[in-house]
């Protein structure tokens, strides 16, 4: 088995042995539960219940606000205590639903099927809707619009991106070893939805043992093979997985349905699989407590609301009290002031570091050392881009296509002058993003 990869790309320390040979353990809530009403890209969810409501586990709280949408429900039981503006893990104030937990945990009833390939393709994209399902490696795009492309007949590949290459993250890698049996139930699903389609599981080779069991568990499926791709930041981007699995490109003007494939996370496909098979909604999900100042660095399954205020003192606590607090990893992830903010649909992780690596350095002059330029996905000259943006000329930046960074942090992670250019160059993107929406 070849090992695939892409050009550029960095190496920074994992850090996953923290937390990833410990299991998964399950945590109940012991406060009030916040569910924001933005946990995707797309509309807000609209509240379909009101203060004083009294619901149940499992019951829709929240409709989806359009067709890129998607609904929310409730992962207790409790009565609905108010509707307002709560932080979340971008530190911005989102309109949530704050739920207080009677702890008895009364659930809706469910609607199971025992075969799962005997339902219509129609039958399975409304479940997934229905379940509220969408990608839940940190992009958030509703799973039933990307699994309902313009010309289906095109698609030939669906992609499973197990590469989980930000560092400290382990939530993955252990759904990987602890439901094999879902992830390849969901390829197998997801395959089956497009007539000429074939399933790649794509695992960065650091994680061996998840190659090799999930090697051994498809060997007797046609449609279905499991690629070993480069451990390398940032393998588990859309755009740079693609290009390894398949050798076609894509850019900012095109969605992976163009190039013929689909791309969705670990966690994604194994909560597609359980949705449509269980007919439960999304309510919960496995995020990593981890960094050097955690005591007890772990991965823990939670209920959708719960503070990660919570979480850390499940994980023993600090052991050292942390100078940077990131939500999700140290490459993409948000500094945050305050952890005391929900577990949603898109949290993977909170990291906790006892020494804020970045402010231990003042950005100096660029040296022109074209580092940044080795290490870029896309290709680009981030330095140019970020004086560009530095000095406010947006037109230069646009027609040295700057949108087409993705937003890793490998330039800022490589560069010797310790210049912040991701952070330029995300502000140049998203200016020229907003000024062609206004056109």
């Amino acid at each position: 088995m070849g090992i695939l990869t892409f050009k550029g790309g960095v190496h920074p320390y994992e850090g996953k042995e923290l937390s990833k040979d410990k299991p998964v353990t399950s945590y109940l809530p012991k406060n009030d539960l916040v569910f924001p009403l933005s946990q995707h890209i797309g509309a807000p969810a609209t509240p379909v219940v009101a203060k004083g409501d009294h619901v149940l586990a499992g019951q829709l709280i929240a409709e989806a606000g359009g067709f890129v949408s998607a609904p929310i429900y409730s992962s207790v039981s409790g009565t609905v205590k108010a509707i307002e503006p709560r932080r979340t893990g971008t530190s911005a104030m989102v309109q949530s639903i704050i739920i207080e937990n009677d702890g008895e945990y009364k659930s809706v009833e469910f609607q199971p099927v025992e075969d799962v390939f005997s339902l219509s393709k129609e039958e399975v994209i409304e479940r997934i809707k229905t379940a509220g399902i969408v990608g839940m490696g940190g992009a958030g795009f509703p799973t039933h619009v990307k699994l309902s492309p313009k010309e289906p007949e095109k698609i030939d590949y669906i992609i499973a991106n197990c590469a989980e290459c930000e560092p400290y993250l382990t939530s993955d890698y252990r759904l990987m070893l602890d439901e094999p049996e879902n992830l390849i139930g969901g390829m197998k699903l997801m395959v089956s939805l497009f007539e000429h389609a074939k399933g790649i599981i794509a695992i960065e080779d650091n994680k061996p043992d998840c190659i090799d069991l999930l090697s051994k568990m498809t060997a007797d499926e046609p449609k279905i093979e499991v690629k070993a791709v480069k451990t390398k930041y940032p393998q588990g981007s859309e755009r740079q997985m693609i290009f390894a699995t398949t050798g076609r490109a894509i850019n900012s003007a095109m969605l992976p349905a163009d190039a013929g494939c689909i791309v969705d996370n670990t966690a994604t496909i194994i909560n597609v699989y359980k949705a449509v098979k269980e007919g439960k909604p999304l309510t919960h999900r496995v995020v990593t407590i981890t960094g050097d100042a955690i005591n007890d660095p772990r991965n823990f399954d939670v209920l959708f609301g719960t503070s990660f205020a919570e979480l850390v003192e499940a994980a023993g606590g600090f052991k050292n009290q942390p100078e940077k607090i990131i939500s999700g990893g140290p490459m993409m992830g948000f500094a945050v002031f305050d952890y005391n903010f929900p577990v949603v649909k898109t949290t993977s992780s909170l990291l906790c570091m006892t020494k804020d690596e970045a402010a231990q350095y003042e950005p100096t002059a660029c040296i022109n050392c074209g580092r940044c330029v080795e290490v870029c996905p896309s290709r680009l000259i981030p330095s140019r881009l970020a004086k560009l943006m530095d000095h406010g000329d947006i037109e230069a930046f646009e027609k040295m296509d700057g949108v087409e960074c993705v937003e890793c942090g490998s330039c800022s992670y490589i560069c010797p002058a310790k210049r912040h250019l991701a952070q330029s160059i995300r502000a140049g993107r998203q200016t020229v993003l907003a000024n062609r929406r206004k056109k």
